[in-house]
């Protein structure tokens, strides 16, 4: 057997044993990803059900900028329980919800109000005061004190 003959069964054996080893892996993915997605689902149908905005940011969590805000969404979901629910996805966990929404970069922030209608999206970092800034733009004051009468429910 020449040399040539013998890297061409090396390669088909290597080839063979990948299709294989993906094959495997894929079996075992639509258990993990359908738990993902109920989760995902479950967390839609909370907020819509609870009558309150949404404020949905898809990454993940070996992202830098993503990363950067992770301490801004547990504090407003820790500090507008009730009027406002914050929701995180990690889209390399769980692509499915970055096909779902349409994800192209990351970080993403998108903003729905009460009925899950989306009323906005950013694409990168966003900082707290940005993110308060878009709410009440969008008929939502957030900000602690506020007094001007308006409330979660009847967003745009």
């Amino acid at each position: 057997m020449n040399k040539s003959m013998k890297i061409v069964i090396v390669a088909a054996v290597i080839t063979a044993a990948t299709v294989v080893l993906i094959a495997k892996n894929r079996q075992s993915i639509p258990a993990a990803t359908t738990e993902l997605q109920q989760n995902v689902n479950t967390a839609v149908v909370s907020s819509i059900s609870q009558n309150i905005p949404r404020l949905l940011d898809l990454g993940a969590n070996k992202c830098i900028p993503c990363k950067m805000m992770k301490p801004i969404l547990d504090e407003l979901k820790s500090t507008y329980a009730g009027k406002l629910d914050v929701v995180f996805i990690d889209v390399w966990e769980n692509a499915e919800a970055g096909r779902q929404y349409g994800i192209e970069s990351i970080p993403t922030q998108i903003f729905f109000n009460e009925t899950g209608k989306e009323l906005y999206r950013h694409v990168g970092f966003m900082p707290k005061e940005d993110i308060l800034a878009k709410w009440k733009e969008l008929g939502l004051n957030l900000e602690q004190g506020a007094s001007d009468g308006k409330q979660a429910i009847g967003v745009k």
